[in-house]
């Protein structure tokens, strides 16, 4: 297929939006075969099916690199309490938050925890999402793990979608457990990942490193298995205090760390030392009614990539749109439009260790959004509105 007549952002070398005027995108299966200016298009490129895209905007396909679509029921009513003055650690320590998700993804059905999920990847799908890491964490235990597991593959069985995991056994210490989280890292989430993997189900590792959840060491121990299998490893880090965790990440070479909001300039180094994405979440920040800024001036200084994230979850971020964490990256912790855009497409795939999509180049992947704008700048920008046309997703609309 041979897209014509657009204005094509291509992203190509990361420090522009790569415009192209009147250009053409030839297409062959899969892939990107031949980018640039229509009246360039090579003579053997031409002639076979051809769509005219009437000069609208063609970006890379949206990626949403961190969620936490599956799970059981809602947190409503912590939202309220939140707004009458709880902090999110106090609801978590009155056996809240995390935990309180973790009772009702253990009770759901998997067929059950499908259909929710799908409402939500449905959501950003219709936003031009085609890849999202979707992870587990809300059942802490063997048996609720491998079945959220299981279903976020069972996801690109049913939707036009790809799917990447991650086991994030280590995202809270379950009530069974309580006080002895050395205990549950050793007798649960060990023996989980060992067989989550067995399984084919784990693409990733993950963990949740902070005073309410894990400290460095105990992580540690879970990235000591992953290496084992050959997993990379990503974090949750310095989203509410610092304890280390981004060090920690950086220091095994993770994919990514993710929040950061006290994260200092040594950690930014020390990412940008290892290849670590700065991976932010700005509907926590705004959800959580946060105040402290991540560092993202340390983060350009030292150029650690940035990749925006929805952080889909029924708790800190219930965001289901991939547009309005753009908006609210660059409206609450001042992004440019242009970080932004690399923040869901080039530098996503990177968080997820992905290096053949989230720019419009020959030989990547034929992902790509068609909008009814006229510049990228336009998709950060608007609030609540969703100028997509089309989404061609593995070389077809």
């Amino acid at each position: 297929m041979l897209l014509t007549n657009a204005t094509i952002s291509t992203l190509e070398h990361g420090t522009g939006f790569g415009l192209i005027d009147n250009g053409a995108i030839a297409l062959q299966g899969d892939r990107i075969v031949w980018v640039g200016p229509e009246q360039a298009v090579p003579a053997h490129l031409r002639g076979g099916r051809t769509r005219d895209l009437g000069g609208r905007l063609v970006t890379p396909a949206l990626i949403d690199c961190h969620t936490h679509v599956v799970f059981g029921g809602n947190r409503a009513a912590e939202f309220e309490q939140r707004l009458n003055g709880a902090s999110y650690e106090e609801i978590a320590r009155a056996g809240g938050g995390i935990v309180s998700t973790v009772t009702a993804t253990r009770d759901a059905e998997a067929r059950d925890l499908l259909a929710d999920a799908l409402t939500r990847v449905d959501a950003l799908i219709g936003e031009g999402v085609t890849l999202i890491e979707v992870k587990s964490g809300y059942g802490l235990d063997r048996e609720t793990e491998l079945k959220m597991l299981r279903v976020a593959r069972e996801i690109a069985a049913k939707r036009p979608v790809q799917v990447r995991t991650s086991f994030l056994g280590a995202h809270a210490v379950p009530p069974e457990y309580s006080g002895r989280p050395d205990a549950y890292i050793d007798e649960v989430c060990i023996p989980t990942l060992r067989a989550a993997f067995a399984e084919g189900l784990v693409d990733a590792v993950d963990g949740f490193c902070e005073g309410i959840a894990f400290d460095t060491e105990q992580i540690a121990r879970m990235y000591e298995v992953a290496g084992q299998f050959g997993l990379p490893v990503k974090l949750h880090a310095e989203q509410l205090s610092n304890i280390g965790g981004t060090r920690l990440a950086a220091g095994r070479g993770a994919l990514s760390a993710d929040h950061l909001e006290y994260a200092t300039d040594n950690d930014a180094r020390a990412m940008a030392a290892a290849g670590t994405v700065a991976v932010l979440l700005p509907g926590a920040f705004y959800t959580l009614r946060e105040t402290q800024l991540p560092p993202v001036q340390a983060l350009r200084d030292h150029r650690v990539p940035m990749a925006v994230a929805t952080d889909c979850n029924p708790g800190s971020s219930p965001l289901a749109s991939i547009l309005l964490a753009m908006n609210m990256a660059c409206t609450l912790f001042r992004l440019t439009p242009l970080e932004a855009l690399l923040g869901v497409t080039a530098h996503a795939a990177r968080a997820l260790g992905l290096s053949d999509r989230g720019r419009i180049v020959a030989g990547a992947r034929a992902d790509l959004c068609i909008w009814d704008a006229a510049h990228p700048a336009e998709l950060a920008y608007r609030i609540g509105f969703n100028p997509l046309h089309a989404r061609i997703f593995n070389g077809e609309a």
